[in-house]
């Protein structure tokens, strides 16, 4: 038998990830999730940065509010905290690629220090808080919450790394036939509603 705990971990990392959707369901990182998915590289690329910086901000934000802000009654600080976190992590994250993956690095271009503006990181973290998960929830939460934007990132690069050969009316050409996908996308992830 799987223990209670286990499976309210699981139900957040389904309902995160596929119910919730940051990208398809709440409209958080639109902006990284239209842009870097030309290419299934760059995407992935840009999933993995993304798993990485929200998964460890929601653990350092969910230290720092439990055991400082709250602690002191100066939990108002928050989003404040919050967005200096996000934005010491992806500088963490953006030297590590100029080091060790510099073509990575080259074709994330602007939308690498993005992800320190993308709501969807100060989003997971607020969520965190607001639906008042332990530190290990919200750890679960955004690692989930990330894993649904690297799939639906990638599941948008490799659609447009096909339609770009077909043969589209002119006026949908570009960015109209991506916004449909994107939409298309975000009805057929409302089916995961049943899930749970």
């Amino acid at each position: 038998m799987i223990s209670e705990s286990i499976k309210e971990l699981l139900i957040i990392a389904a309902s995160s990830a596929l119910i919730s959707n940051v990208v398809l369901s709440q409209f958080y990182g639109l902006c990284p999730f239209l842009g870097v998915s030309k290419q299934l590289k760059t995407a992935n690329g840009m999933g993995l940065a993304v798993i990485f910086v929200i998964t460890l901000a929601s653990l350092v934000s969910g230290l720092i509010y439990n055991f400082v802000l709250d602690k002191l009654g100066i939990g108002y600080l928050k989003t404040i905290v919050f967005i200096l976190v996000i934005a010491a992590l992806v500088q963490f994250v953006e030297m590590f690629l100029k080091k060790y993956s510099p073509g990575l690095y080259e074709s994330l271009g602007v939308f690498l220090p993005l992800i320190t503006t993308n709501c969807a990181v100060l989003g997971t973290a607020l969520t965190n808080v607001q639906e008042k998960y332990t530190i290990l929830q919200g750890v679960v939460n955004g690692f989930a919450t990330a894993g649904g934007f690297w799939i639906s990132i990638c599941i948008l690069a490799g659609i447009r790394e096909k339609i770009k050969y077909n043969d589209i009316p002119k006026p949908f050409r570009g960015m109209p036939i991506v916004l449909i996908t994107a939409g298309l996308m975000a009805i057929a992830f409302c089916g995961f509603s049943g899930l749970l």
